[in-house]
């Protein structure tokens, strides 16, 4: 309820020419200041108008008054610049810490508004979409503005994640290139442990063996604890190989298998084993792993969906874990697996990069490329197909999951462009 006042305060829709406080003083506001997400009043730098007089300064909120001695505002020197209270219950006189009496003022809100907020925000995590009209409602310039913002909002966020990988490997690409496209690999299913399995293993020393397919799966496997034991691996000769092959690297690099790396292989497709997706780790890194090279001379979608050409051989040609042979497996990415991989990992890449050496053009490239690819395919694209929204292109998918992943899940519904659109309807009718 209280963000709902906040949410009403900070875009006036609630402001009645008769505005009074509770002792009967008329109230105009100027400017209802600027939201605070952190400790301290609601709003900073407000502007009213009490009673003839003019006032700069904060506003709190809050569902009671008694609420501003339940939270102890009136002990906190950051409270001593309040200027109004605002209320849906006045059952308190409050005070600054200075004990100076702060004016305060009841905020009536419409109980079919806040049965329209609840209905809202009590639906946005189910799997059907309860603003579904007001999409269709949106004219496409205002739709299409804020679908362009959530995919640059979420194009950001990965490449927030690569800086932060960057400062970890003290500014090495490459190694962050490695620990990015490890995550992708786990298609979220297995993400967190092939994270893991990457930031274990320095890059160098997978580089010193870059020859030889056998100790770089020994490194992975055996750093991601999937090598069988002694005991049961002894009618695997290609398991023992591996095994001898990781206790000599991990005495040579001094590598510590995962402790607990949470590998999920449950009702999976045998190609999403984490052994398939390690096998095609370690192709990648055959010969040596010049993947920041590779992304940055590409000149096209194509060639950056070659990248991931890299196939399975050996062993894994016809395993999909250790023991029983499989034959006829594929040995490699599915045209589809490329071009997720090309959404998660190359365009925020190519995105961090321009970033961080202030390049637009690498920049530009990253919205091309997911402009260039087709949209994914998933419950969260049918589910705002199904409202109206065409999704032709990557840009626009990852602008849906981002929409429903930190909005209508995370019951942001205030923060959204259309949940504010449909408030603001109701709002507005209410009032006429």
């Amino acid at each position: 309820m209280e963000r709902l006042m906040q949410y009403i305060w900070q875009h006036r829709l609630w402001m009645p020419a008769d505005m009074k406080t509770v002792d009967g003083r008329r109230v105009q506001v100027l400017d209802p200041g600027r939201l605070n997400t952190d400790a301290g009043p609601d709003f900073f730098n407000a502007k009213v108008i009490i009673d003839g007089q003019k006032w700069a300064g904060d506003i709190e909120i809050h569902v009671r008054a008694s609420d501003w001695h339940r939270h102890r505002h009136d002990h906190d020197p950051a409270y001593r610049s309040v200027i109004l209270h605002v209320v849906a219950r006045d059952d308190a006189a409050i005070q600054r810490p200075d004990g100076q009496t702060i004016p305060q003022m009841r905020m009536e809100c419409d109980p079919g508004f806040h049965h329209s907020y609840t209905a809202l925000v009590g639906h946005s995590a189910s799997s059907s979409l309860p603003c579904a009209s007001e999409i269709r409602s949106i004219e496409n310039i205002h739709l299409h503005g804020w679908l362009d913002r959530l995919a640059f909002e979420r194009l950001h966020a990965k490449a927030d994640r690569i800086e932060r990988l960057l400062r970890r490997t003290n500014g090495d690409w490459e190694e962050a290139c490695f620990i990015t496209l490890a995550r992708a690999l786990g298609f979220g299913v297995n993400s967190d442990p092939l994270e893991r399995l990457a930031a274990s293993i320095p890059l160098a020393a997978i580089g010193k063996h870059s020859d030889s397919p056998l100790s770089i799966e020994a490194m992975l496997l055996g750093q991601a604890g999937l090598i069988p034991p002694a005991d049961t691996s002894s009618s695997d000769r290609y398991a023992s190989l591996l095994r001898r092959e990781y206790e000599f690297l991990a005495h040579k690099f001094s590598l510590t298998p995962l402790d607990n790396p949470g590998w999920k292989m449950a009702r999976m497709r045998p190609a999403n084993f984490p052994h398939r997706r390690i096998a095609f780790l370690s192709a990648m890194l055959l010969g040596g792993f010049k993947f920041m090279s590779a992304i940055t001379s590409a000149t096209g979608t194509e060639e950056i969906l070659k990248i991931f050409n890299a196939p399975i051989t050996g062993y894994w040609e016809s395993h999909y874990h250790f023991g029983k042979e499989s034959p006829g497996l594929p040995t490699m990415l599915s045209l589809s697996s490329k071009r997720i991989l090309a959404i998660n990992v190359a365009a925020p890449i190519l995105y961090a990069w321009g970033t961080t050496h202030n390049l637009r053009r690498w920049q530009d490239a990253a919205v091309a490329l997911l402009q260039d690819i087709p949209a994914e395919s998933n419950s969260i694209t049918s589910l705002f197909g199904s409202a109206g929204i065409k999704c032709t292109d990557a840009f626009t998918s990852q602008a849906l999951i981002q929409l429903r992943r930190e909005y209508c899940e995370s019951r942001k519904c205030l923060y959204c462009r259309i949940g504010h659109r449909m408030l603001a309807r109701k709002s507005i009718a209410r009032n006429q």
